[in-house]
C-alpha cells in the first residue's frame, strides 16, 4: 500500500511536469498543449481568454483546503511520532533502523509545520492583503490545478509515512486511543526531539523562512498598489524589496521556499523533488509570461529587471 501511494503522488507529479516539457518543442501539431500549458497558468492580467474562467478571488479556496489538508495530515503525523516516543541524544548515536524510521517521521512532522506557517499566511492574505478586481479571472484549468496541488504539496511532504500514520489514525478513530499506545509526550519534548533532527532540517527551514518573509513583504507591496478603490481596475509598476531586481519576486520567494522544503526534507525523497521542479517550472512559466505582459503595458519599464531569477532570466 505504502509504494502505492508513493508511486501515485509521483506520477501526479509527472503528469503535472510532462505538458510543459512537450510545450518546448517547436511544432504547430502540439498547439493545443501550448494552449492548455497557458490555460493552467492563466490568471489576472496573463489570462489569454475569458471563456471558462472563474473569479481570481477563488485563489482562497486553494488556502482554505490547504489548510484543512495540511492541518489533518500535521496533527495525525504529530500523534504518530509522540506515540513512538521522542528522540534521545544516545539513540542518535547509535544509527539504529527504528532510529531512522523515527527520526523519518519527525522529519515529516517538521515539514508538516513548515507547511502550514504557508498555507496560513496565504489565507490571512487571500483575504486581507489582495484586493481583486471585480474583472481578475483565472482559467478553470488554473483553479483545479491549484486545487490538486494543494492536497499534493502536503502528501508529498509525509508520503513515506502516509500509509503508517493512517492506520494510525484509524485505530484511534475506531478505538477512541490506539491498543498499543506508548505514553503522550508534551509539547517541549516535541520540540526537543525537533530540534535534534540535524542540519539539513536548520538550514532548509532558514531558507524557507528567507522566502517566507520575502513572499510577505512582495504581496504586501502588490496589496498596497490597490489600497484606494479608484486604483481597483488599474495596473501600476511595483517597487519595493525584491521587485527591483525581477518582475514577480514573489514568484521567486516560492521557489526558495519549496527549495527550503526540499533541503529540509535531507534531498533524497524523489517526490518532493518531482514537486520542486514543477513549482520552479510553472512559476518559471507564468513569471516570462507576466515580464512580456509589463514591457507591453508599461514604456517606461525598468529595463533592469528580469521575469524570475536575477541578471539571468
Amino acid at each position: 500500500m505504502g509504494l502505492a501511494i508513493v508511486s501515485l503522488v509521483r506520477a501526479f507529479w509527472v503528469a503535472s511536469i510532462l505538458p510543459m516539457m512537450i510545450d518546448l518543442i517547436p511544432s504547430s501539431k502540439l498547439s493545443s498543449i501550448h494552449q492548455f500549458v497557458l490555460g493552467y497558468s492563466g490568471r489576472g492580467k496573463i489570462l489569454q481568454s475569458k471563456k471558462s474562467t472563474v473569479p481570481q478571488k477563488f485563489f482562497a479556496h486553494f488556502y482554505v483546503l490547504g489548510v484543512t489538508w495540511t492541518s489533518l495530515l500535521l496533527a495525525s503525523t504529530w500523534m504518530y511520532a509522540c506515540k513512538m516516543a521522542p528522540l534521545s541524544s544516545e539513540e542518535l548515536t547509535g544509527g539504529a533502523s527504528h532510529v531512522e524510521h523515527r527520526l523519518k517521521v519527525w522529519r515529516a512532522v517538521f515539514l508538516l509545520l513548515l507547511m502550514e506557517t504557508h498555507v496560513l499566511r496565504r489565507l490571512i492574505e487571500s483575504f486581507y492583503v489582495f484586493k481583486y478586481s471585480s474583472s481578475a479571472r483565472m482559467n478553470i484549468i488554473c483553479y483545479v490545478g491549484g486545487l490538486f496541488f494543494y492536497i499534493g504539496v502536503p502528501l508529498s511532504l509525509c508520503v513515506n509515512v502516509a500509509p503508517e500514520v493512517a492506520r494510525f489514525a484509524s485505530e484511534i478513530t475506531a478505538n477512541g486511543k490506539s491498543h498499543n499506545s506508548a505514553p503522550e509526550f508534551g509539547l517541549l519534548l516535541s520540540i526537543s526531539s525537533l530540534m535534534k533532527l540535524g542540519s539539513c532540517q536548520l538550514i532548509g527551514g532558514a531558507i524557507f523562512l528567507w522566502g517566507w518573509l520575502h513572499q510577505r513583504r512582495c504581496h504586501a507591496i502588490l496589496g498596497s498598489l490597490r489600497e484606494n478603490p479608484r486604483q481597483a481596475n488599474e495596473y501600476i509598476i511595483p517597487h519595493g524589496d525584491w521587485f527591483e531586481m525581477v518582475s514577480s519576486p514573489h514568484y521567486l520567494a516560492e521557489i526558495v521556499l519549496y527549495a527550503g522544503l526540499l533541503i529540509a526534507s535531507g534531498g533524497t525523497d524523489v517526490t518532493i523533488w518531482l514537486l520542486f521542479g514543477f513549482v520552479v517550472w510553472n512559476l518559471t512559466l507564468a513569471a516570462g509570461e507576466t515580464q512580456r505582459w509589463y514591457l507591453r503595458k508599461f514604456e517606461n519599464y525598468p529595463a533592469n529587471r528580469r521575469a524570475i531569477f536575477p541578471y539571468v532570466y
